[in-house]
Formats: structure tokens, C-alpha cells, sequence
């Protein structure tokens, strides 16, 4: 099992359901080492009491220390698998062989589950089922352990297995909507706010040669839907979209559809030279690459394209945004099919 998968899913959450469950799990536990009727040791007590004082420092622990430094070290897992360990161990000590001191495995086991990776609740649960079975074995004839470890074993699994399950379907769920408001549906783009956010994110810091922004709108997008229908002019943007993916590097620019036919390129520490430079490239890569009919017909294409730029330490979003704009419109206005650069 790799080093990830020891893990928890969300760090600051399994932190948080941690402390609430060791402190429960400590409360119980002094409950039932004070009111159970079992004739416990001197020793058998010491442990028990012991356990309740360990439980509560791991929760004082988990609360202090930063939920991600405990997470790399795999110290979530670790708890679990103690907790396991210590509840078997104690009803050795104790001698307790009964359905409600195998209970309190529940509380590892469940808390994996809810919590920690896939492979890491193979661990704890596997762990928890080895270790009932060891306890019960010392404590109980063959016949009556196997009974109770088959009963309390097929319980935690099916629990685990069940958990599991549940949190895949719940995270696949939450990957396809984060997908929704980040992934354009029909050009595989950034939506607008993605878009926004990675202007926000690039215009929040200091970038050698500032930030470049490149608008870029369909020459007579319009007379391509009014002439051959709205699903040719959705073709196109998808077109277009399969041809300025070609031209920007994921690495270090946002391609972007903002709506309808307008599509945008961030390019965070880029100078304004090379923003013009990269501007026309888009442009001429459009006009060489027309796009096929379904009657086998070429379909000439041209984008007017706005460009603006920002110093290394400017702030203004919205400035950047209005300039590109105003020169978006001004290589329309002067005959379309051309690149226009907003003044510094």
C-alpha cells in the first residue's frame, strides 16, 4: 500500500471527528470501567484508567497539531489502528470477553471508514477483526470465540464495506459538479468562473513581466448561425476551441470560454511584447485551419482579438478585463480579423 493511501481524505474534517470521537470513546470507557459488574484486578483497573488518561492526551494532541502535518505522517491511521489495539488489548487484561467490550471496536472502524483511505480502512478493519478473533481465542473456548468472531467480524466489515461505498459514490458526485462549474459542457474550456478565479489568483501576486489578457471574439459568429444553424455555429466554437488548445500551454495560460463566442487566454507573467506575439499566433491559426462541413464544404473562420496587459504589480482585475475588452472592440471595429492592443 502506497504512502497516500494510509491517509485521510479531507484532513481538517477527520481532525475535527477525531477529537469529537476519542473524547466520546474516553467517556464511555470510564463509564464502563466505573458502573460494569466484572471483578477487575488491581492491575486490570490501572490499565483500564490508564487507557481513558491515554485516549484523552491523543485527543488534546489531534486538536493542537495541524491537521495536515499529522496527516503526512500518517499519524490518522495510527490512531485507528491504537485504538484497535488498545481495545483488544484491554479485554485481555481484563478479561472481557463480552458483546459489549467487542463493541467498542466500532469506534476505530467506523471512523476509518468516514475518514481515511481505502487502504488505510483495509487496515484498521482487517486489524480490528485479527484482533477480536486473538482476544477471544484467549478468552473463550474454540466454539464460543469463533461464534462471537464471525458474528462481530462480519459486522465490521459489512459496516466498513458499506462506509466506503457510500463516501466513493458521495465524492464521485462532488468531482462531476466541481467538474460542472470549472469545465465548459460543450468546448471542454474553463467557464467564466474558473476563468475568474485564476485572474483573481494571478492578479493577488507579484509575477515577473505582469499579466497579460487576450479576448477573443468570432468574426460574424451571427451570419454562421443565421446561414447554416446553431448547431454548425456550437461546432465552430468547438472548432476553435480544438485549435487554441493547440497553441496555449496548459502549463502557463487559461483558456477559457467566457460565453456564447467569447474565449479568453490569461497568461500570468507574460510581457506585453509576447502577449501581442502569442495574440497574432492565435489569430493566424485560426485562419489556416477552416473547418469541414457535413457536406464536405470548408468553412472559412476569423477572431478579431483584444489585448491588454498589467505591470508586475497592479491590481486592477477589472481594469485589465475593460481594456482587453475596449481593444476586443476596436480590432472589430477597424475591419475585424485583427489584433488591436490596449494602450499601457
Amino acid at each position: 500500500m502506497t504512502g497516500t493511501s494510509m491517509r485521510a481524505r479531507e484532513p481538517e474534517s477527520a481532525a475535527r471527528s477525531g477529537v469529537l470521537i476519542l473524547v466520546v470513546a474516553a467517556l464511555v470507557l470510564a463509564a464502563f470501567n466505573t458502573f460494569q459488574p466484572l471483578p477487575y484486578n488491581m492491575w486490570a483497573k490501572v490499565a483500564a484508567w490508564s487507557a481513558v488518561a491515554f485516549v484523552l492526551l491523543v485527543a488534546a494532541a489531534v486538536a493542537v497539531v495541524s491537521a495536515e502535518k499529522l496527516n503526512r505522517i500518517g499519524v490518522y491511521t495510527m490512531i485507528a489502528v491504537g485504538g484497535v489495539l488498545l481495545i483488544c488489548g484491554l479485554n485481555v487484561l481484563t478479561n472481557d470477553p463480552s458483546a459489549a467490550s467487542q463493541a467498542f471496536l466500532a469506534f476505530p472502524v467506523l471512523w476509518a471508514a468516514s475518514h481515511l483511505e481505502r487502504g488505510a480502512v483495509v487496515l484498521v478493519t482487517g486489524t480490528a477483526v485479527v484482533g477480536d478473533g486473538v482476544a477471544l481465542l484467549l478468552l473463550l473456548p474454540f466454539d464460543a470465540a469463533m461464534t462471537d468472531l464471525v458474528f462481530f467480524g462480519t459486522v465490521l466489515v459489512v459496516m466498513a464495506v458499506m462506509l466506503v461505498r457510500a463516501n466513493t459514490t458521495q465524492e464521485r458526485l462532488v468531482a462531476a459538479l466541481q467538474e460542472q462549474l470549472t469545465v465548459d459542457s460543450l468546448t471542454g474550456l474553463a467557464t467564466r468562473r474558473a476563468f475568474d478565479g485564476a485572474l483573481e489568483t494571478a492578479m493577488s501576486r507579484s509575477v515577473p513581466g505582469g499579466t497579460a489578457l487576450v479576448l477573443i471574439d468570432v468574426d460574424s459568429f451571427k451570419s454562421i448561425n443565421d446561414t447554416h444553424g446553431h448547431p454548425v455555429g456550437d461546432d465552430v466554437l468547438v472548432h476553435l476551441a480544438t485549435v487554441l488548445r493547440g497553441r496555449v500551454r496548459a502549463e502557463d495560460a487559461v483558456l477559457s470560454r467566457l460565453g456564447g463566442d467569447e474565449l479568453a487566454v490569461l497568461m500570468p507573467g507574460c510581457d506585453r511584447t509576447i502577449a501581442e506575439y502569442r495574440a497574432k499566433d492565435l489569430l493566424d491559426a485560426v485562419r489556416s485551419a477552416p473547418m469541414t462541413l457535413a457536406d464536405g464544404t470548408l468553412l472559412a473562420l476569423s477572431i478579431s482579438v483584444g489585448v491588454a496587459h498589467v505591470p508586475q504589480h497592479s491590481s486592477d482585475r477589472r481594469g485589465l478585463y475593460t481594456a482587453a475588452d475596449a481593444a476586443l472592440y476596436d480590432a472589430k471595429r477597424a475591419g475585424r480579423g485583427r489584433v488591436s492592443v490596449a494602450a499601457t
